[in-house]
């Protein structure tokens, strides 16, 4: 792959994601939160396992092992069904606000790795850290004389699922599965699927609360189609050529992309101090990531091996 093919899939998987989140908000006027996010892992979960029947080996379809197991029930769980909370908080919370608070995943990602995988922090890690926190303090602002308002109680919601998703990537990071990656993202969807369909119905949905109309269903192809399946395809194909620290920096062109749609195509406003609060967010990312992003910044057009 060359540098100029990687930008445009990188770019492309930074649009797909973005847009992701308005699509979010359009589809939420006629569904219901949880059962559609169970529609939108439903048609990517399908979607994947078939691209994993086609392109894997029988060995890699399926996961066989143990550490297989735990890691899509861990990746079901915690970042595919904790992405309720994503379509529940976005019923209050606008679509570019919601992309903005994705960017604290890394940061906490981090916070679990130092409980659960025994990594250390070094002091200006533990700065890093602050200044996400600092950052998301501004993006939430919230009132005293009203905790309650709608939109801070979205925005804390979301801050869960954040909170879940960074629990989740760590967990399977410590299960060390063997099987495909995209094996593994196509079978943690379809147990994902399973699980938000059994929230659905705890929480009373139901069909009749559904609303099929032709915007309900493009959001749902949409997010099932281009920001989930195909996205995954484009995210393993970058992973595999330049490693995970040059991939993750998508999270940080996504909420301007989710941030301008919202604006343009929905009429959404976004404050100074949310945009502010994510500088922040990044500037903590990149103090955490400092000698990471230091070799990357020194990054020649050489040969990168997977996982460098």
């Amino acid at each position: 792959m060359s540098r100029r093919s990687a930008v445009l899939l990188f770019g492309a998987l930074a649009t797909m994601w973005g847009l992701s989140f308005p699509a979010i908000t359009v589809g939420l006027r006629d569904l219901p939160p949880i059962l559609f996010a169970a529609f939108r892992y439903d048609v990517a979960g399908v979607l994947l396992l078939a691209y994993v029947a086609v392109t894997a080996a029988p060995g890699d379809r399926r996961p066989t092992e143990r550490r297989d197991v735990s890691a899509v029930l861990a990746g079901g769980t915690f970042l595919v069904a904790a992405n309720a909370l994503l379509f529940v908080g976005q019923q209050t919370v606008p679509s570019g606000v919601a992309a903005i608070l994705q960017g604290l995943v890394p940061i906490l990602t981090t916070l679990w790795a130092l409980l659960l995988l025994d990594q250390r922090l070094t002091p200006a890690g533990a700065a890093g850290i602050l200044l996400g926190f600092l950052g998301v303090g501004l993006i939430v602002r919230p009132d005293p004389s009203n905790l309650l308002a709608t939109d801070l109680v979205g925005k804390v919601i979301i801050l869960g699922q954040v909170l879940f998703v960074a629990l989740g990537g760590v967990l399977v990071d410590r299960a060390k599965p063997t099987m495909a990656s995209s094996a593994l993202t196509g079978w943690s969807m379809a147990l994902g699927g399973v699980l938000l369909h059994l929230g659905s119905l705890a929480a009373g949905e139901g069909l009749a609360g559904a609303t099929f109309s032709q915007t309900a269903i493009g959001a749902i192809v949409y997010l099932g189609v281009f920001s989930t399946a195909l996205a995954f395809v484009i995210y393993f194909t970058i992973l595999e050529r330049y490693g995970a620290l040059e991939t993750s920096l998508v999270a940080y062109l996504v909420p301007v992309v989710a941030t301008v749609a919202g604006v343009v195509l929905l009429d959404e406003s976004i404050t100074l101090a949310t945009i502010g609060g994510f500088a922040i967010v990044f500037l903590g990312f990149a103090l955490l990531k400092r000698r990471q992003l230091a070799d990357l910044l020194g990054y020649q057009d050489a040969v990168v091996r997977p996982g460098d």
